[in-house]
């Protein structure tokens, strides 16, 4: 195998687990590598550009076999349904896997169709034809798709509600390593549809002890004890539900509801000291986070239950600042995304700055365009439009690329017009010259092939008589006229003579004539070769001047129509981007609306929980008061915690007056 098939196999061995390439394969197509090595970058719009152009190159050789991507042509018409899938082309992926599906192949070829296409109906929620797709599968299942088809089985059965089907499924996988943790939860949610709550809860109790390191794993574990603990606080058992609250990671994803729901059990239990502790921590964390907004009213609710009303007081106060706040930051964003900028920061280039770039958008600047992508990207309908104006974006890219190119072509294209049209005139003088030598020798070797042909027919051996030997021949005659001429001179020896020469030049030729006759054909061979030779140097002449004169001519019109295509899809293109781009900004706007409404709300029980804190701290205040007035200067104890909860009265006083004159409703 030469090095540049063994770097591309290298380059692929982590596609190996996808099954687009098997590991016990040779890389036997370097262009085939090229586009595995662009789906492996996650370039999925080049891998298919790729791909589409050597597929259709295979499709129209006269000899296909010949060519090195009958290797790979399974493996590659099964990836072009991937790749789409993978770019959400979902109807040509269904149409590519479908014509794969309709073709007589192997089985397990087939029974791999199958699949795919259930899992491509799958993930466009079509859960009717992916069930249809995956009961097309019979007999042996490869071995490198059974544990996924198996899941996948699983997971339709779920969704067309044949929840006993994939209990069943489910229960035969588990203990497999590639989908641990996804086994137990989804089989949990079976056991919840079927009204088996018993296991459901062992099961997801089982989840949350698995030892593992993998995020996703550890992520499930988290979802899994968050939904048990949501459970038992709808049963009412606290205990139980501050138990699986506890077990949640505090730097997961659901940290933030783990923490809020903590405090509202320790509330349940009226434990209002216990619940400051998670409501404190959430209160210290993002700010646009909603569970943190709600934990800046529950802090201060845990403070006035406890009768710290002063402190309850401050911390109303501040987050009546910091609702205020948000609103402010909100109404920015609705107006930069009114104002195109927040389209425009999407697609910088600070958010291509990785192959994943949806986890980059957290790199993007703090701004009032990007202050809430990520939660806003918590919306899988955002999310979904997000990656489709992206892809836009970037063909966008592409086609003004394509545009430069053509010119870049127009340019080579001339440059070639200027250095051959000169060397031309003088190529074809040189040509004019190998055409009369051809001719020459053909017609020579044409003559010469006819009397051979002749000889076969008719014995002359004088037409293979050597040169000399016509000479000779040439000579007796010119004697022998010389001799009628001047009969005198012919004695009988000179005729003796005359007839002993004649005799022995007629026997030479006559005795040798066979061996002649095979020496002339033979030499008549190679003169076919030389021929050939001349043909082979015209032939060669033919196509370079073919390709000097193509490598500039014809080009003119088919890269005008090119242009023309381009720009019309560009028309095209800026018209669909614009409609994606609306929805996108009214998505967005729509939820910082939202967000904004909840916290108008917040500002509004805060300003009157305030009110309210404030007022039993001053209640609070002049019964001391009250009470110190009853009693002598001399036996008067003030303990620390009365004169510092005085201090924060004055202090929420304070704060309230300058609410006073902040924003309302």
């Amino acid at each position: 195998m030469s090095l540049r098939f063994s770097i591309a196999a290298l380059l692929l061995l982590p596609l190996f687990a996808h099954g687009t390439v098997r590991p016990h394969q040779e890389m036997r197509d370097i262009f085939y590598g090229e586009i595995l090595y662009h789906a492996y970058q996650h370039d999925y719009f080049e891998a298919i550009s790729h791909l589409d152009i050597e597929l259709g190159q295979y499709y129209a050789l006269d000899e296909p076999d010949l060519d090195s991507l009958h290797w790979h042509r399974g493996q590659a018409e099964f990836a072009v349904g991937d790749l789409e899938l993978y770019y959400r082309m979902h109807q040509r992926a269904g149409r590519a896997i479908e014509a794969v599906l309709g073709k007589n192949v192997a089985e397990s070829e087939r029974n791999e169709a199958a699949f795919r296409l259930a899992r491509l109906y799958y993930r466009k929620q079509d859960y009717v034809n992916a069930l249809h797709a995956i009961e097309l599968i019979k007999g042996e299942v490869p071995e490198k798709i059974r544990s996924d088809e198996a899941f996948m089985r699983a997971q339709i059965y779920v969704s067309v509600g044949k929840f006993n089907d994939a209990i069943t499924i489910l229960k035969e996988l588990k203990g497999d390593e590639t989908y641990r943790g996804y086994i137990e939860y989804n089989l949990a949610m079976a056991y919840l549809q079927t009204a088996q709550t018993e296991l459901a809860v062992a099961m997801l109790d089982e989840l949350g002890k698995l030892d593992s390191d993998e995020e996703a794993v550890l992520a499930l574990k988290d979802k899994g004890n968050l939904k048990l603990a949501n459970y038992y606080v709808d049963a009412g058992n606290a205990e139980q539900a501050a138990k699986y609250f506890s077990r949640i990671r505090l730097d997961g994803p659901f940290s933030n509801k783990a923490l809020l729901g903590a405090g509202w059990v320790a509330v349940a239990q009226q434990r209002y000291d216990r619940a400051l502790v998670p409501w404190s921590l959430l209160h210290e964390r993002e700010q646009t986070n909603i569970s943190v907004q709600e934990a800046m009213m529950a802090v201060p609710f845990a403070y006035s239950k406890l009768n710290v009303h002063g402190k309850a007081a401050i911390m109303y106060g501040k987050a009546m600042d910091v609702f205020a706040s948000e609103i402010d930051s909100l109404d920015a964003s609705i107006k930069s995304i009114r104002e195109g900028k927040f389209l425009t920061a999407l697609v910088s280039k600070q958010a291509e700055q990785d192959e994943n770039w949806v986890v980059n958008l957290r790199k993007l600047p703090d701004s009032p365009e990007t202050r809430y992508i990520m939660e806003l990207m918590a919306a899988h309908d955002f999310q979904e439009s997000l990656k489709n104006y992206k892809d836009l974006a970037d063909l966008r890219q592409h086609l003004t690329l394509w545009l430069d190119g053509l010119a870049v072509y127009e340019d080579i294209i001339e440059l070639r017009r200027q250095y051959y049209e000169p060397l031309l005139p003088q190529v074809e003088k040189k040509f004019k010259k190998l055409d009369s030598r051809i001719r020459l020798r053909i017609e020579q070797r044409d003559r010469l092939n006819e009397r051979i042909q002749s000889l076969l027919v008719l014995r002359r051996p004088v037409y293979l008589a050597t040169a000399n030997e016509r000479a000779d021949i040439d000579r007796l005659a010119k004697i022998k006229v010389a001799l009628e001429a001047n009969p005198s001179l012919a004695t009988e020896e000179t005729l003796y003579r005359m007839e002993r020469l004649s005799g022995v030049l007629d026997w030479r030729i006559e005795s040798e004539f066979d061996d002649r006759l095979t020496t002339a054909y033979k030499n008549l061979k190679d003169l076919d070769g030389v021929i050939d030779d001349l043909n082979k140097q015209y032939r060669a002449f033919v196509r370079t001047r073919q390709a000097a004169t193509q490598s500039y001519e014809g080009y003119t019109i088919p890269i005008q129509q090119l242009r023309t295509r381009l720009r019309d899809t560009q028309v095209k293109l800026k018209g669909i981007m614009a409609r994606q781009g609306r929805v996108l900004e009214q998505m967005a706007i729509n939820e910082l609306d939202k967000r904004r409404k909840r916290l108008e709300e917040y500002q509004i029980k805060a300003r009157f929980a305030l009110a309210e804190s404030y007022d039993r701290a001053t209640k609070e205040q002049e019964k001391k008061l009250l009470e110190q007035s009853a009693i002598t200067p001399e036996t008067t104890v003030t303990t620390k915690a009365e004169t510092a909860d005085t201090e924060a009265s004055a202090t929420a006083a304070t704060t309230t007056a300058n609410a006073g004159e902040g924003a309302t409703p």
